[in-house]
């Protein structure tokens, strides 16, 4: 026996893990580091499937303690290193047995994986899912390990998030909080993989290659260091499995075969299993989530509809994907925050959370919405996300001259144009791009400077007056946006921009910086409907309407806004041919032609943002 768990035929890996304690406040709450006792085994799924579990028992418990869970697709033993490292240490110090797992079909766990695997038919008692598998280890580890209390919480991020909310769609009686964090809710709509239909190129190619090509994560071999120009070669996308996949990977066969909203893609909506929440959830968002920005706002609105016993929460914060969990989150690429924004989650947030939920520990008197207002840097509690008292919609309209202004534009004809050339895309970020996970670049895309783009002739801007006082945002965005295509089918991109004021003198090389507050892409086939694309009129107009989400930012004096929009954002979103073709994965080179676009500005065709403005700040 060691550290409290009993030995058993299964359990195959004993070693001492050592967590080095955080400065500060956690110094003063844990006297000497923890230590944790580690043991691997195998644990049993209701049919046959042995999952690969790494169990950490701090060595000097006093006292029962809670489990806390995470199943991963991406190697338990590299988060109990991580554990070891140092990772979880403000949750550490307050005493927890941490739990990680490896899914079906992944590292050392037995079993086939499915890219987000659908839930089971319930009527099949012997049917496994995700939500399964977490009610199966959960009861073997509170009948198994010794001295824990009966309680456990999951949690997450990103896959592992997705992975906690379906712990929680058939939670375990043991089960008492979980915290999804950066979860998708919607591979089609908002995710991953698609948003609002326009196929997300690079990360769909490279994360099918390293998901499924093997059971441990694998980048693929690009042979080039520009990406960019790499995948400007991939045509037609189908080209893809018979030069580099070979019908190997489930994930890229199904971009293939399943263009349009279908049954297989919401089959995979998280947001068509959601309940009222049986336990109390944390639902955790990154402004500049370059992955799973839309998921933690779906997945809380779903459950906020039927959330009679108050137990969904949201916090939002200044971050990218996962930029929360470590490090002090002071700073995003070339952006500063004024605080340590990230070990202020962990510390006030986070851990607090699960000490109340599973330790009975605290005052349990949390807000609703905990989010912190980029600008002005500052934290802001609401007792519901969106905040529904204090804001009203205003709207800045797309005027001449590449005005940006709160007067609908008087002008009875007026629209402002451009060619895109899908040949000729416009970058998503700085050349050369490197690969998603192997190079820098990635994970502060969202934050780079705007003028690498700005005055293209395919990229429209246009800029409001210097604000004379603070405009505080708190809410959904909404572009409204009237335009037409000399084609048959168009991409529109639109991006929210804070203006940095030319002479910025609390930090020179900021000045003029264009700071891109809310964007998305919209795909012209979906305008009627996402199940089935439809082609668009050559020269009519059309009226878009695309959801930049939700924000919470103050532009303030001094700075100015800004509205760009484009139709290529290249090679992150698969060009559209601005050709209709049934299945743009079956586009050939020659569908791919240069087209004008307007953008409409008129009485008729007012173009424009709608904004959630805060009265009095």
């Amino acid at each position: 026996m060691l550290a409290g768990i009993p030995m058993r035929t299964n359990l195959k890996i004993t070693a001492v893990l050592l967590v080095l304690p955080a400065a500060g406040w956690l110094a003063a709450r844990s006297a000497a580091p923890p230590s944790f006792a580690k043991t691997g085994t195998l644990i049993t799924m209701r049919d046959g499937v042995r999952l690969h579990t790494e169990i950490n028992v701090p060595a000097d418990a006093r006292e029962a303690l809670p489990i806390l869970l995470v199943r991963t697709p991406y190697g338990a033993a590299g988060r109990s290193a991580q554990l070891a490292s140092g990772a979880f240490s403000e949750l550490a110090a307050d005493g927890y047995i941490f739990v990680f797992q490896d899914i079906r079909g992944r590292y050392e766990s037995e079993g086939t994986f499915v890219m987000m695997r659908p839930p089971r038919n319930s009527s099949d008692q012997r049917a496994a899912d995700e939500s399964t598998d977490a009610w199966d280890t959960i009861d073997w580890l509170v009948k198994n390990v010794r001295n824990n209390n009966g309680r456990a919480g999951v949690f997450g991020i990103s896959y592992p998030g997705w992975l906690t909310v379906m712990a929680g769609l058939d939670p375990h009686p043991a089960l008492k909080a979980i915290s999804e964090q950066a979860s998708p809710a919607d591979m089609f709509l908002g995710d991953d993989f698609y948003h609002n239909g326009a196929f997300r190129l690079t990360y769909g190619f490279e994360y099918a290659w390293q998901m499924e090509n093997a059971a441990t994560n694998s980048l693929f071999p690009f042979g080039r260091y520009d990406e960019f120009e790499w995948y400007l070669n991939l045509v037609p996308l189908s080209s893809a499995n018979p030069l580099y996949f070979h019908n190997k990977l489930p994930t890229w066969n199904a971009f293939e075969q399943h263009p349009s909203y279908d049954g297989f893609w919401k089959s995979i909506s998280v947001s068509r299993y959601l309940r009222a929440p049986a336990v109390p959830e944390l639902n955790v968002a990154g402004w500049w989530d370059q992955e799973d920005f839309y998921g933690p706002q779906q997945i809380y609105a779903a459950l906020e509809r039927q959330d009679t016993g108050r137990r969904n929460y949201f916090v939002a914060g200044p971050w990218n994907h996962g930029g929360w969990s470590s490090g002090d989150g002071r700073a995003l690429g070339a952006i500063d925050f004024g605080s340590d924004t990230a070990r202020y989650f962990r510390e006030e947030i986070e851990a607090p959370w699960f000490a109340y939920w599973l330790k009975g520990k605290g005052s349990g008197n949390f807000p609703e919405a905990r989010v912190f207002q980029t600008g002005s840097n500052r934290w802001e509690s609401y007792g519901a996300w969106p905040p529904r008292d204090g804001v009203s919609m205003r709207s800045a309209y797309l005027s001449s001259g590449g005005r940006l202004t709160f007067q609908p534009p008087p002008e009875q004809d007026g629209f402002d144009s451009y060619v895109s050339d899908p040949t000729r895309p416009v970058p998503y970020r700085r050349r050369p791009i490197g690969p998603t996970y192997g190079r820098p670049g990635w994970a502060t895309w969202l934050v780079e400077d705007q003028r690498f783009v700005h005055l293209r002739p395919d990229v429209l801007s246009w800029e409001s007056e210097i604000l004379p006082e603070d405009l505080s945002i708190a809410g959904e965005i909404v572009a409204r946006i009237f335009a037409s295509t000399t084609g048959s089918d168009a991409d529109w991109i639109v991006k929210l921009i804070d203006v940095y004021p030319e002479d910025y003198r609390a930090d020179e090389k900021m000045s003029g910086y264009q700071l891109m507050v809310a964007d998305e892409i919209f795909r012209g086939r979906f305008r009627e409907g996402f199940e089935h694309a439809t082609p668009l009129k050559p020269g009519a107009v059309e009226e878009y309407t695309i959801s930049l989400h939700t924000s919470d930012h103050a532009f303030l004096k001094g700075h100015r806004l800004m509205v760009q929009v484009q139709s290529t954002w290249f090679p992150l979103y698969g060009r559209n041919p601005q050709t209709f073709v049934p299945n743009i994965f079956q586009a050939a080179a020659a569908d791919y032609r240069a087209e004008a676009h307007r953008v409409y500005r008129t009485r008729a065709y007012p173009s424009r943002i709608e904004l959630p403005v805060v009265a009095g700040r």
